[in-house]
């Protein structure tokens, strides 16, 4: 596997390096196809929606973007911890995209009746290949305890699931919430971890170094079928490098 690092001086130039990468993989689509793209949710992808919907709000065509996401908190989508709520606020509102380009988890649904549903919506607008539908795109946050999507350490298993979705639970709070597994993760074309500030680290530095602690974080078991690990990293995140 081959950790490829860029380091930003803040989230700002990560985003704009996101816009232009997008860009340029729409403008090289064939005329009857679009790029699929899962998102993460958190505090640093606000800021990322935030710059895109101000600065490429003409520079790309979303028409030819297919939105999916990683995971979802099992709460309505008017509730401030949804993140399909987050990227509506911030991005999906403030440009021309149609309702039909999105793909939500519908977190106020019974959780293992969605991972269903949504496992279907996968299939039915992703290629197959390799067995797993694939996307174009994911993007992946890090958490301070090494999860990635809602795969949690405690739940490590959860990542090697032959399911493409899984119901997981939060570590501290209890709440349930649908992921996408490994198998989905590691299927994609363009995988990229996200991850700002210094609270990330340590974490960061144990995963890239390949110690044996990072055996706990289910994001050290993000290992594309490509071959490719994305890191899009500010200057206090990688520190430790």
């Amino acid at each position: 596997m081959d950790n490829i690092v860029k380091v930003f001086r803040n989230t700002d130039e990560i985003s704009e390096f996101l816009g232009n990468f997008w860009k340029q993989k729409i403008d090289e689509l064939k005329s009857n196809k679009f790029y699929s793209i899962a998102l993460s949710g958190g505090n640093t992808p606000i800021k990322i929606f935030n710059y895109l919907s101000e600065n490429f709000n003409d520079k790309i065509d979303w028409s030819r973007i297919k939105f999916f996401w990683g995971d979802e908190r099992c709460v309505p989508p008017s509730n401030n911890d949804s993140n399909y709520k987050l990227a509506n606020d911030y991005l999906f509102r403030n440009i021309n995209l149609d309702e039909s380009n999105i793909f939500r988890i519908k977190g106020e649904s019974d959780p293992i009746e969605e991972t269903k549903s949504y496992s279907k919506i996968l299939e039915a607008n992703l290629p197959n290949v390799n067995g797993y539908p694939k996307f174009d795109f994911i993007m992946l946050g890090l958490g301070e305890d090494g999860h990635t999507a809602s795969i949690f350490p405690h739940e490590i298993e959860l990542f090697n699931s032959p399911n493409y979705c899984e119901v997981a639970v939060h570590p501290v709070s209890g709440q349930k919430r649908i992921t996408i597994t490994g198998n989905i993760i590691n299927n994609a074309e363009t995988v990229v971890i996200v991850a700002v500030g210094k609270s990330k680290a340590d974490r960061i530095f144990e995963i890239i170094s390949k110690t044996e602690i990072a055996n706990n974080y289910p994001a050290s078991l993000v290992n594309p079928i490509n071959g490719i690990v994305n890191w899009f990293l500010d200057v206090e995140s990688s520190s430790r490098l």
